[in-house]
């Protein structure tokens, strides 16, 4: 992988980024209360006594968002902590009724890990894991609602988040991109997050510093709650550059917390940035100490579904396909199993041909995803067996497959109402190849004094004569017995 620098007057700057990922828990309540957690509820719906921080109200863990945490970690290769405790991690915010966010801050529930990114160079890149930690949402302040007053929607208040912070190891904003993508993979493989950065239900803190080879670290900067893959990578350039442009105009980069703005492209200063002393941790009196037992954690270990790495590794081993074919299809867990529904007995190469190419950009063509699209896998798997059988042709299959995406009929009853079966009467064939061959006695004497490319002018034309129903491979023994 060459190594993504910025060029100054200077000369060469490496840039050095570290993201902190906040995953909004798979769970039908929220980490201390059993209130709902459902997007898109009418606001202030879902909002418990604990949750609006009414005096006295007591959390209680909900032991389904540790065992996501724990599931996650074991899913990122981590160490999985048997004792984590609680803190109270004090600010003050209009959303945040509490006056404080109870998260984890020395002892989390999850240690050091690893994610083993794909580049598009071919070359693989492990990316450490500090720790992952739980910690409840705030809610949210819509300051649109109104000409002077902020409304407050708390249905968000008391969620469970996971944050995974990485170590400072990407390097560019390709290898952000690809972790990013890696990790929401992950989590959506695992059911531990649906990764749905659109509705905020994955975010990223993106850290930012430069420094010339073979410095120490300089000081970063925090880009808050970037909410898709391409800001987080465009962020990283703006800010990188900004830093640069500072650094060598004699002054220094603040530590502060900035946010992205895509309209301009550039980032924009929020505050300074606090560092842990200034949150006044301490363990919050409401809540023991977690203890998680061996033979609960071997128990999630072994509910584990089959995780991307290992799938692609299968995928290459087991059906032969390309590390590139591989990588695509496991993407997402939803096209992994579209895939082996489609190959399974038939050629998986010709499955994975047909699903990159034509389907995928069937799927693009009418902004469909898998679960919507209308052919289904065992239509599609239909569809190569009609070929395989010599029922229709190549050329025919991409007709009928563009009728089964305008209809989503079975192909079978598509080439019967089209009338697209594939002509193997030999008979038909010498008696189109014989036409084509007396209308052309110009073009059959070139090709005999040695003009071969003339070959492919003879198939198509043949194909023509039999609107594309002659079996490619009888029409191509006939012309060359014919033409010899």
């Amino acid at each position: 992988m060459s190594a993504y620098a910025i060029e100054g007057s200077t000369g060469l700057w490496e840039v050095v980024v570290g993201l902190e990922v906040h995953a909004q828990v798979i769970s039908q309540s929220k980490l201390f209360s059993g209130s709902a957690t459902a997007f898109g509820a009418e606001p202030n719906s879902q909002v418990s006594f604990v949750d609006a921080g009414f005096p006295g109200m007591l959390p209680v863990i909900n032991r389904e968002c540790v065992a996501q945490a724990v599931r996650t970690g074991l899913g990122l290769n981590a160490v999985i902590h048997k004792v984590s405790r609680f803190d109270r991690k004090n600010y003050f915010y209009a959303d945040m009724p509490q006056g404080y966010q109870i998260s984890q801050y020395e002892h989390p529930v999850v240690g050091t890990g690893v994610v083993e990114v794909e580049l598009s160079d071919g070359s693989t890149k492990e990316i450490g894991v500090t720790r992952l930690h739980l910690e409840q949402d705030a809610g949210k302040s819509l300051h649109d609602q109104h000409a002077t007053k902020t409304f407050v929607d708390l249905n968000r208040s008391g969620v469970a988040l996971m944050e995974i912070v990485s170590e400072p190891d990407i390097r560019s904003p390709e290898e952000s991109g690809a972790y990013l993508r890696k990790l929401r993979s992950i989590l959506r493989y695992l059911g531990t997050c649906d990764g749905n950065m659109e509705e905020g239900s994955m975010r990223a803190d993106v850290n930012v510093s430069v420094r010339k080879a073979g410095e120490p670290y300089r000081t970063r900067c925090e880009i808050k709650n970037v909410n898709s893959v391409r800001f987080v990578m465009l962020a990283i350039e703006a800010e990188a550059a900004r830093q640069v442009e500072v650094w060598e105009s004699g002054g220094t980069v603040k530590q502060e917390t900035r946010l992205f703005d895509s309209g301009r492209g550039i980032t924009r200063p929020m505050r300074s940035k606090e560092d842990a002393h200034d949150y006044r941790y301490f363990p919050d009196p409401d809540l023991l100490p977690l203890v998680l037992e061996e033979n609960w954690i071997a128990a999630l270990r072994a509910s584990l579904p089959e995780l991307p790495d290992a799938k692609r590794a299968r995928f290459r081993s087991e059906y032969g396909l390309t590390p590139y074919d591989a990588a695509v299809l496991v993407a997402e867990k939803a096209t992994a199993d579209f895939f082996e529904t489609v190959a399974k007995g038939r050629d998986a190469k010709i499955a994975a041909n047909w699903i990159t190419g034509d389907f995928f950009a069937a799927l693009n063509r009418l902004g469909a995803t898998i679960e919507t699209s209308p052919v289904s896998a065992a239509n599609l798997g239909a569809l190569l067996d009609l070929m395989a059988d010599n029922t229709i042709n190549g050329r025919i299959a991409k007709d009928v497959f563009e009728a089964m995406v305008e209809t989503g009929k079975a192909p079978a009853d598509i080439v019967e109402e089209k009338g697209l079966k594939q002509v193997t009467d030999t008979g038909a064939i010498d008696a189109a190849v014989d036409k084509i061959l007396a209308d052309n006695p110009d073009k059959v004497a070139e090709y005999r004094s040695g003009k071969d490319k003339l070959f492919g002018f003879f198939v198509g034309q043949t194909m023509k004569a039999m609107a594309g129903k002659g079996n490619p491979a009888l029409i191509n023994e006939t012309l060359k017995r014919r033409l010899a």
